[in-house]
């Protein structure tokens, strides 16, 4: 090989080169060393490769090293950590839904470091019910018969489709206006696929009547279903049956009405703010429907689970499903709705002490423009940038109720020496990150969606970046 040709592959340094210059430099993030050594190993051969084909050209040994710091910078953000949600979307997916309350939180902590009665009965000293007490609450809560609880919504619907709708009677009727996609590409349809049951579409996209459904029902109909559009709405020219007239037709045929409910609701939305009223579990079995399903890190403010409630023979059956076990919830997830469903409980009448619903129904004049103000009053020392407070809409997110705008407070940010984007990147890059959106030619960090105690973090973190630039 000639001494040109080799050139690009002298420069790719050697593994243990850069180990020792990031050790000396200092300040690296604090990652196990197996994994800052895999991520230099491997960037190391894919430069290799790169050289070989033709497709990169090594620079020197100061800018590979910058660049392989980044990417330990970048490993590091990416593990799961606390960030500052100023977007106005209140159950954020990407920012993990909805946030506990400490006394859930304090909870899980607790069921965590120490053994625990997950599946033992201390009365008897044996083997114990999992979940039984949890159960129990949410029954009551839900005035249900029984109720249940899986890993997630999905799983609910796969294991109600899969007790109720399998073997010679495996066909499920549906609404084409129902088959939604419920997020990160899952779809509706894909799900109940996977559970084993055929479905049969009924109506058009817009509008379907009873008759759709009475005329789809044969000797191989299994179950009817009904999914609640908690993430679109549909206008204008639409038809669809009562959920009483649909379970008057499957008493008819002697066949279960299920509702996928999803949004989770167990209060009042519209006395929460002004948005629309969201059905709840209580009302749609009230509804008559043999069984509902909802998720429990959505309206409902607890920790990702999917809840299901109705007739008892029918909860009892999904529970003795072999798939049941492989859907269920661990010890820390059964906690942290238990404590959940005690705050809805023990409220009685009134509003459940969740930060959910707190963020919710949190007055703009009296809760937030304080907040706005203080936090405006303490940047206004900055030459770098301008900040604003405007009227805004915050979201509810989570795919749930997606007509209703709740008025807000946001802080509009205009930077004066570099770009909205440069200020939005360096804020996902502090200690605490914060992510707020881009409109109106400003960045807005949304108040609802951040709660009082992180004002101070926010107010920090923006004068320590903009101090910087």
């Amino acid at each position: 090989m000639s001494e040109s040709s080799s050139l690009p592959f002298a420069r790719i340094p050697a593994v243990d080169k850069v180990l020792v210059a990031l050790d000396k430099a200092g300040d690296l993030p604090p990652l196990p060393q197996p994994l800052v050594t895999k991520l230099v190993r491997d960037t190391v051969d894919e430069m290799r490769k790169g050289v070989k084909k033709g497709e990169l050209e090594v620079g020197e040994f100061e800018e590979t090293l910058a660049m392989i710091r980044g990417q330990i910078d970048s490993l590091y953000r990416s593990r799961i950590h606390p960030v500052i949600n100023a977007t106005g979307v209140c159950i954020h997916t990407n920012q993990g839904r909805s946030p506990l309350a400490p006394q859930v939180v304090e909870a899980i902590a607790g069921v965590g470091r120490n053994y625990n009665n997950i599946e033992l009965n201390l009365d008897s000293g044996e083997r114990g019910k999992r979940g039984g007490y949890l159960e129990t609450c949410l029954a009551t809560l839900i005035d249900a018969e029984a109720a249940t609880v899986t890993n997630n919504c999905a799983a609910a619907l796969i294991l109600m489709l899969k007790h109720l709708a399998n073997g010679e009677k495996n066909e499920v009727v549906i609404s084409r206006g129902e088959l939604v996609e419920i997020g990160g590409g899952f779809r509706v349809p894909e799900i109940m696929e996977a559970s084993g049951a055929k479905l049969v579409e009924v109506g058009a996209t817009n509008k379907t009547t009873l008759s759709d459904y009475e005329n789809a029902i044969g000797p191989k109909t299994g179950m009817l279903l009904k999914v609640h559009r908690s993430n679109f709405w549909m206008g204008g020219f639409t038809e669809e049956p009562s959920t009483e007239d649909l379970v008057d037709l499957g008493k008819k045929h002697d066949l279960a009405v299920v509702e996928d409910l999803g949004s989770g609701a167990m209060v009042r939305t519209e006395h929460l703010a002004p948005i629309p009223h969201e059905p709840s579990a209580t009302e749609v079995l009230r509804r008559g429907v043999d069984l509902v399903c909802v998720s429990g890190d959505k309206l409902f403010g607890g920790p990702q689970a999917g809840i299901i409630a109705g007739r008892a023979d029918l909860v009892a059956g999904i529970k003795k499903e072999p798939f049941f076990r492989a859907l269920r919830c661990d010890k820390m997830i059964l906690t942290g709705l238990q404590e959940t469903v005690s705050a809805y409980l023990s409220a009685g009448n009134e509003d459940p002490d969740l930060p959910l619903i707190g963020m919710l129904s949190a007055s703009v004049e009296n809760d937030l423009r304080p907040r706005a103000e203080a936090i405006h009053g303490k940047l206004t020392e900055l030459e770098s940038l301008d900040v604003r407070i405007v009227e805004t809409i915050a979201r509810c997110g989570g795919g749930t109720m997606p007509k209703a705008e709740i008025p807000s407070l946001a802080l509009d940010l205009r930077p004066k020496n570099f770009s909205v984007t440069h200020l939005a990147a360096g804020l996902r890059k502090t200690v605490v990150p914060i992510m707020g959106y881009t409109a109106e030619d400003g960045y807005r960090l949304d108040l609802r969606t951040v709660f009082p105690e992180q004002d101070s973090i926010l107010v920090n973190n923006l004068l320590d970046f903009c101090r910087k630039h």
